[in-house]
């Protein structure tokens, strides 16, 4: 959605608003979380294989970029919740 829409919409009155947003709320998006690895080589890319372990050499507590449709939005952790792998919003960009 373009800046010009979402500006649309927030000048419109509460009620109005709701209903554009009722056309675009269920539309899909890709959420990205980016886990940058430095020194990652054609020759590393080339020897993937299913239960090879990367290290990343990132700790668990350093901020990962998450981006939506492409487009940075946000900083993130991991975080670990049951047996699942989660990120938590720390920053909005």
């Amino acid at each position: 959605m373009s800046n010009q829409a979402l500006a649309t919409i927030a000048a419109v009155p509460p009620a109005s608003a709701d209903i554009l947003w009722a056309q675009v709320l269920e539309l899909s998006c890709e959420l990205t979380v980016q886990l940058p690895i430095a020194g990652f080589r054609v020759r590393d890319l080339i020897q993937l294989a299913p239960n090879l372990v990367i290290d990343t050499k990132t700790s668990i507590a350093s901020d990962v970029p998450t981006a939506v449709n492409g487009t940075l939005l946000a900083w993130s952790e991991f975080e670990v919740v049951g047996e699942r792998l989660a990120i938590r919003i720390t920053d909005f960009v």
